[in-house]
């Protein structure tokens, strides 16, 4: 008996060594593996310590040249007349001292666009600061809140070659070309309208513009615009956008807030050359 017992707790002594290596081996593994994993978690701190950005993303535009050949013509659009500084009436619910990107428009002008009191293309009263020659669609790429919406980079052809930051619009500023009657006048967009401001898939799109009280008008000409092309607001025109290396000379050109080059305001409407007019596809 007594060596029975002695053999049982000889054996019973090295089970609980044993067992007690084996709970030592398992707590060595869980700390090796958090170790492991802390390891893991600083290896791109220490493989990166200065935070380089990633590689520039690449984007992929539409070719221009779908902008710009004769299928990019929004044919049929009726065109609407508007100046800097129009009050709101029943047709023009906004006044347009301001435009969607420059609150100060009619300060920055340099005073009221009178739509019937004109010197040549130009108001009889002063020589406008900015361009005379303007239009305004109906899309704002820069959302309430100032950021830019979020359709934006996608629509806009130019968007990523145009852009200077969030909230900065890259529509104020970009060319078109306005063809009326086998005359074809060339002007920047500056404001948004009429009505809609988010209507992208007429303006870079192939929609036609949405019914409104000016008779479904697509387009806002200045009275520049008008005297150029020689029409009535409420006519239908063709128009593009254009690119600023094809823009030829006349009353449109040279004109900036820092510009001393302009066009004086006695120039006749003769005077200026008369571009090659879309070719109807």
């Amino acid at each position: 008996m007594k060596g029975s017992t002695t053999t049982t707790g000889v054996a019973c002594a090295v089970l609980s060594t044993a067992t007690g290596y084996g709970r030592l081996a398992d707590r060595l593994d869980n700390v090796h593996e958090k170790f492991l994993d802390n390891r893991r978690g600083a290896l791109p701190a220490l493989s990166d310590p200065y935070g380089v950005p990633p590689s520039a993303k690449i984007v992929l535009e539409d070719p221009r040249e779908r902008f710009m050949g004769p299928a990019a013509w929004h044919r049929n659009v009726v065109a609407t007349v508007f100046w800097v500084g129009e009050l709101p009436s029943q047709n023009n619910p906004v006044p347009n001292t301001a435009s969607a990107w420059d609150v100060n428009w009619q300060t920055n002008f340099g005073g009221y666009d009178h739509p019937e009191r004109r010197s040549g293309y130009l108001p009889a009263d002063f020589t406008p600061a900015l361009n005379p020659f303007y239009i305004a669609l109906p899309y704002n790429d820069v959302a309430t809140g100032g950021k830019h919406r979020p359709e934006a980079q996608s629509v806009i052809p130019w968007f990523w070659e145009d852009y200077r930051g969030d909230g900065i619009s890259v529509c104020k500023g970009r060319w078109t070309a306005i063809h009326y009657n086998g005359k074809v006048c060339y002007a920047q967009w500056e404001d948004v309208g009429p009505f809609k401001t988010d209507h992208w898939q007429y303006v870079f799109g192939d929609e036609s513009p949405l019914p409104n009280r000016n008779a479904g008008a697509g387009i806002d000409l200045s009275p520049a615009v008008r005297d150029f092309l020689g029409l009535r607001s409420g006519e239908r025109v063709e128009w593009r956008f254009a690119d600023a290396q094809e823009i030829p000379q006349g009353p449109w050109k040279n004109w900036s807030v820092s510009s001393s080059s302009r066009f004086p305001a006695s120039l006749p409407p003769s005077q200026p050359p008369r571009p090659q007019a879309p070719k109807t596809p």
